[in-house]
């Protein structure tokens, strides 16, 4: 505390803080992530908000003719298509965005009170929608693994080993893993106690490490024993290697265009108008799904412990 029996010559720094603009940032939200599933994927947009994904019939009765040319008849064939296919609907992520009229009238310089309110529920809207892309009961990738799919790790932690067997489960083309921060660093310690530290590539302006040339690309949404919050001690998860694009009959990000207040594709700002106690309303809404378009587009590898450390020596 400044010795008030001192007397003042010279003008205080509080006083002259008065007098002082003070620059500001906007809110900064720790939670917001990079969502390199969303940006990795290849979305497709619906017509009606539903998409039906046709299949071919396990039991492929097509005939084909390999050999030199005879007199014999050639027979007459056809590929059956499944009458059952699975339908997908877009899952609506909405939240009501609620500004006093006064709020946003008084303090709106230098940033526009109502913009930023936006931006930040925006983007919580965002993070929701990677979350549900990889745990929704329905349409999560995490729950439509096919069983013939799942392996376990041999050992616990995320071996080399361990990511080559994904890779023989999804050996057509596959785009990237997946897999939470925790589980990435624990597959590096594998390899650095192998010597066979992971070569990085630089995707986005981002490095990331690859295992045969395919980058694990890191998520918070793929949870590490269930938990939103990464554990202070071990824990385990699940990594997942993943097909992208209809081209390649892989997983597509689904989507509906040409909303009202469009903002980014699927997601839309409408007002709601101001009630009589001058608080305006904003409908925030996204429209997303995802589809397998076949069992050999993803794979996961369970039980990954994200624990284990060693003394390298």
């Amino acid at each position: 505390m400044a010795d008030e029996s001192v007397p003042q010559n010279t003008l205080g720094e509080k006083a002259a803080y008065q007098l002082a603009n003070v620059t500001k940032t906007q809110p900064h939200y720790g939670a917001i992530t990079p969502r390199w599933l969303v940006r990795f994927l290849d979305w497709k947009p619906l017509d009606a908000g539903t998409l039906r994904v046709n299949k071919v019939a396990e039991a492929n009765n097509t005939e084909v003719v390999c050999g030199p040319a005879s007199d014999n008849p050639l027979h007459g064939t056809f590929v059956n298509y499944d009458e059952n296919p699975r339908e997908y609907t877009l899952n609506s992520i909405s939240s009501v965005l609620d500004v006093h009229t006064r709020i946003s009238d008084i303090f709106s310089n230098p940033f526009d009170q109502i913009k930023e309110q936006l931006r930040l529920t925006i983007e919580t809207v965002k993070e929701l929608q990677e979350h549900e892309l990889i745990n929704n009961a329905s349409y999560g990738l995490l729950n439509n693994v096919a069983a013939s799919q799942r392996i376990k790790t041999r050992k616990g932690a995320p071996s080399p080993d361990d990511l080559d067997e994904l890779i023989a489960k999804v050996w057509k083309e596959p785009s990237f893993f997946l897999a939470h921060p925790l589980a990435i660093a624990a597959f590096g310690r594998e390899c650095t106690r192998r010597g066979v530290p992971p070569p990085t590539i630089t995707l986005f302006g981002t490095p990331f490490l690859t295992w045969r040339g395919l980058p694990l690309i890191p998520t918070d949404k793929l949870l590490v024993d269930g938990q939103s919050k990464p554990p202070t001690t071990g824990g385990k998860t699940n990594i997942l290697l993943v097909r992208v694009g209809e081209q390649k009959q892989g997983v597509i990000g689904l989507f509906q265009p040409g909303l009202p207040g469009e903002q980014t594709p699927g997601l839309s700002v409408r007002f709601m108008g101001i009630d009589r106690q001058a608080i305006g309303s904003y409908l925030v809404s996204l429209y997303c799904s995802a589809a397998v378009l076949t069992d050999d587009a993803i794979a996961v590898l369970e039980g990954v412990d994200v624990g284990q450390y060693y003394e390298y020596k």
